[in-house]
């Protein structure tokens, strides 16, 4: 007789536990399976941080700059194409992102973008995105400065190559 009860009991206790991992251990995952995310320690890699206090000392109070920013709020795709033609054009441009974006102050429009250019760019796909990139942004009319990661970086370096270029583009 207390061997059946000892096996009912092992039965009911074996219930009981397959009970809590159907219903409620899943209920806690499935709770944190809809918000699984965390902060991200940091926006920009240490060669980014160096570059952007370099650039932002370079453009001065002549433009602002935006860093993280979505190559759709930079370009979008023209109007009049077919739906497909559209939407194919504009899943190439949605998940890419840029490394920083010079602004009019007054009111925010684009002025120009700046790329830096680690060693992962010597890679063939990096190479076909950005060269992808780079007729994307001159085919909507978006002037694009590329600038290899270095150890440090000039203010006039940077200066020169961004208002030499203007100047170029003024004559």
């Amino acid at each position: 007789m207390s061997g059946v009860l000892l096996l009912i009991g092992v039965v009911v206790l074996l219930v009981v536990v397959v009970l809590v991992v159907k219903v409620v251990l899943p209920g806690l995952t499935r709770a944190q399976a809809e918000l699984p995310y965390q902060k991200e320690p940091v926006l920009f890699t240490p060669a980014e941080r160096s570059f952007l206090a370099v650039l932002e000392q370079a453009v001065g109070d002549k433009f602002r700059i935006m860093g993280k920013v979505r190559l759709v709020d930079v370009i979008k795709v023209k109007p009049g194409l077919s739906g497909s033609v559209r939407q194919q054009a504009f899943n190439r441009i949605q998940s890419k992102h840029l490394d920083f974006v010079a602004c009019d102050p007054s009111d925010l429009s684009v002025q120009f973008v700046v790329e830096l250019d680690d060693s992962s760019h010597q890679r063939s796909r990096r190479q076909s995105r950005d060269d992808f990139l780079d007729k994307a942004l001159a085919a909507a009319g978006v002037r694009l400065f590329r600038f290899p990661v270095k150890r440090t970086y000039t203010v006039q370096d940077i200066r020169g190559t961004i208002f030499g270029a203007q100047k170029e583009q003024e004559t």
